[in-house]
């Protein structure tokens, strides 16, 4: 199982696909399955027959996974798609930082 560089709560791009040049939240992130649910992205629609005879059926609409190598998390400096590094900071501890910001800034 590789390390992911994708965080639940991260702002990411998507690179490629549909929704190429769209932004979104990291709702959630299946590390074994190399996945991720993003806000508003890669909407699936599910058709609900009613129950009842005199029920209404309906469309839900929902995030459906998309895979982690389309997607690319936005430095918060430059509000720019970056690549993310891991380095120990002055604490000792391992943080991810941002390699297109010109101050390597964390990512959070």
């Amino acid at each position: 199982m590789t390390k992911l560089k994708i965080k639940k709560g991260d702002i990411v791009f998507v690179r490629s696909g549909n929704d190429k040049d769209k932004r979104g939240r990291v709702l959630r992130v299946f590390p074994d399955k190399n996945l991720a649910i993003v806000e508003g992205i890669n909407i699936v629609h599910k058709h609900k027959k009613s129950r009842k005879k005199e029920g209404e059926s309906n469309i839900e609409k929902s995030e459906a996974p998309i895979h982690i190598c389309k997607l690319q998390v936005i430095c918060p400096e430059t509000d720019k798609p970056t690549r993310v590094g891991k380095r120990l900071n002055k604490d000792g501890k391992l943080v991810r930082y941002s390699k297109k910001s010109p101050n390597k800034v964390e990512i959070k």
